[in-house]
Parts: structure tokens; C-alpha cells; sequence
């Protein structure tokens, strides 16, 4: 793990690599993703829901089913297939085998340092080599994205795959994925998001990275620093407002940022 002195330091470990030499541009093949505790896991909400079940694939279809049947109460343009149903799932907090990136190291920064009470612990931004993955997918998977001539995912991309079986039949060995969520709403959009996808509900994708550790990369956010990057991310108008559009968003960022940095004292 990087573990940076300064904010200055923390931003140049969280752009490091990002120069393209054959495009002679700065465009990061990494996708990021921020926890308020070093010592959180990279595990998909799915798999923390069934701690303790028999069977977790049966979980996951009867909550996809659930879901589906339920929603159209609330109907979704282009909501026509499982991924389209597994994304929409994800982006509203239905427990699935998905996991949350996004594009921007900014973004991921906000979402580790989002709750003062937990800026007594140092705060960890997963970075991802999502290009270098794809060398490791099944060849089906690698025809796609070069048939699209793209380095990530799409629903539709996806939808040769008419069923989650089917996905999770294509290897026996485990790989890992990056999908472009479809522009569900603005907040999709403005969190620059991204989704991790395992051919298998139960995969946890830190374990799997222990075995693939050079495409993964660690930096710390010193606890005696949160306080700082917080403060400059707002100043640089990443926040709940911005991230999280619409009046609930406005209310969080107004709280937090009214929030003292010590706790008032209350004489009895």
C-alpha cells in the first residue's frame, strides 16, 4: 500500500500511470473506488446479504425477480433484459453481485472521506487496471470489446449473455469486468460511474486481486489528512450537491459541511 505524507502526494499516487503514451494524452486505464477504512473489503452487497445461506445464486435470482416485478410500478425506459434489471437493481441499492467504481479519483476520494465520524481511520482508494484485466478475460469477452473496439462494457455489449447462467458458464476459472452503467439519471453521469462484474455472486474481488496484484494499486488516506482533502474537494465542487443531484443531496452536503470539526462542548 502508498501511503502519502501530503495531499499533493496523495493526488500524484492517484494519477501515476495515467500517461497514454500512444495517444501522448494523460487517460487513466484505472478505475477507483474509495472506502472510508483501510481495513473494508471489496466485497458485492449480495454476497454480505447471504452470509450464512445454502445457496447464494438462488438469492440473487429472487431478488432480481422481486425487484423486476415490483419496478414496473416505476417503469424504466429500455429496461428489457437481466443486466439492464441488475444495473438499474444496483443503482437504486438492491443487493446484487455488481460493485461500485467510478472514473475519477476525485469521486472516489468524496466517497472516503463523506462521514466526519469516521475521519479517526485511515480511508483507502482501490485503483484498478481495468485495461490490463481484460487480458485475462474469456475469449468471447475479448472478441466483443474489440469487436466495439472499446475497453469497457456496456448492458448492451452484454446482451449476447441472455441470462446470468449463461455469463457465469463462459469460464471456469474467475475474471473481472467493467461495465458502463446506462445514464439511469444525472447522478450516474456526474459520479462518473462504473461497475466491477465476477462470474460468480459469491466472487470476492480483493481475493481475486491478491492473485492478479499487479493490476491493483492501494493508496492510503492518512486519517490526519481527511480533514484536508475533504475541505478541497469542496472547494473543488466535488460534494453531495454535485454528485447526488436533487434536494436530498443538497441536505447531506449542507449537514456535513456545517458539521464542526470538533464536537461542541454542552455544559450540564
Amino acid at each position: 500500500m502508498d501511503r502519502p505524507r501530503s495531499f499533493n502526494e496523495l493526488i500524484e499516487l492517484l494519477f501515476a500511470g495515467s500517461w497514454n503514451p500512444e495517444l501522448q494524452r494523460f487517460r487513466s486505464p484505472y478505475a477507483f473506488r474509495g472506502l472510508a477504512s483501510d481495513e473494508h473489503h471489496l466485497s458485492n452487497s449480495l454476497l454480505r446479504l447471504a452470509a450464512g445461506r445454502a445457496s447464494i445464486a438462488t438469492l440473487e435470482q429472487s431478488l432480481l425477480r422481486n425487484f423486476s416485478k415490483y419496478a414496473h410500478a416505476q417503469p424504466a425506459p429500455g429496461v428489457d433484459s437481466v443486466w439492464h434489471w441488475l444495473a438499474l437493481g444496483q443503482h437504486h441499492g438492491l443487493p446484487t453481485r455488481l460493485i461500485d467504481w467510478t472514473y475519477s479519483p476525485f469521486v472516489a476520494l468524496h466517497f472516503a472521506t463523506e462521514h466526519p465520524e469516521e475521519y479517526d481511520r485511515d480511508g483507502i482508494v482501490w485503483c484498478v487496471n481495468f485495461v490490463a484485466a481484460n487480458n485475462l478475460l474469456p475469449k468471447r469477452l475479448k472478441a466483443i470489446l474489440e469487436e466495439e473496439q472499446s475497453q469497457t462494457f456496456t448492458i448492451d455489449m452484454l446482451s449476447a449473455f441472455q441470462s446470468l447462467k449463461a455469463f457465469d458458464s463462459l469460464a471456469h476459472d474467475p475474471f473481472v469486468l467493467f461495465i458502463e452503467p446506462p445514464s439511469l439519471d444525472t447522478r450516474i453521469l456526474n459520479q462518473f460511474a462504473l461497475f466491477s462484474l465476477m462470474p460468480d455472486p459469491s466472487a470476492r474481488l480483493d481475493t481475486w486481486l491478491e492473485e492478479h496484484s499487479d493490476l491493483c494499486r492501494r493508496v492510503v488516506i492518512p486519517a490526519e489528512l481527511k480533514w484536508e482533502v475533504r475541505d478541497k474537494l469542496d472547494q473543488a465542487n466535488i460534494n453531495e450537491r454535485t454528485l447526488f443531484p436533487g434536494l436530498d443531496g443538497l441536505s447531506r452536503w449542507l449537514e456535513r459541511y456545517y458539521t464542526p470539526k470538533s464536537p461542541p462542548q454542552i455544559r450540564d
